[in-house]
């Protein structure tokens, strides 16, 4: 599947509303981006990704990218320094694979919300929102 259709039958804005949704009560960052056809190992390239959309530039270092790979009907998840040292290991690929089921069934808008829903429960647990202080939103929820 090509980038161009992924996003065709992707429901941006039942998705970019999970993220909205999903950040509310935390101050960590969450984005989805959709890969266009490339070559080498998909860790690069949601690295290169991760950077691009300045995910390593959060306040407390906790921006989670969700990287969906069509072509290679994959998804990545890379989360910054700050996340990666609480979760659990295996944490990341056990949202995947929970995704994937969705995925595979062909309901991309509802593995990604699901995936969304999953990294903003971790990162509530972790960064909970600060009461009584503004909760920016440090990045844009749209998909990049």
């Amino acid at each position: 599947m090509t980038r161009r259709r992924l996003l065709a039958q992707l429901d941006r804005v039942r998705v970019e509303a999970a993220i909205a949704e999903a950040e509310r009560a935390t101050t960590g960052e969450i984005r989805v981006s959709i890969a266009g056809l490339f070559w080498g190992p998909s860790r690069w390239l949601a690295e290169r990704a991760f950077r691009r959309l300045g995910m390593h530039q959060t306040r407390d270092r906790n921006g989670v990218l969700l990287l969906v790979l069509p072509w290679r009907r994959q998804l990545v998840i890379r989360g910054d320094e700050g996340i990666d040292q609480h979760v659990p290991a295996g944490f990341w690929q056990r949202v995947v694979a929970d995704a994937a089921i969705q995925l595979r069934a062909g309901n991309l808008t509802d593995g990604l919300c699901g995936a969304v829903a999953a990294v903003g429960r971790v990162l509530t647990e972790h960064f909970p929102a600060r009461a009584g202080e503004a909760n920016p939103d440090e990045l844009p929820n749209r998909i990049g």
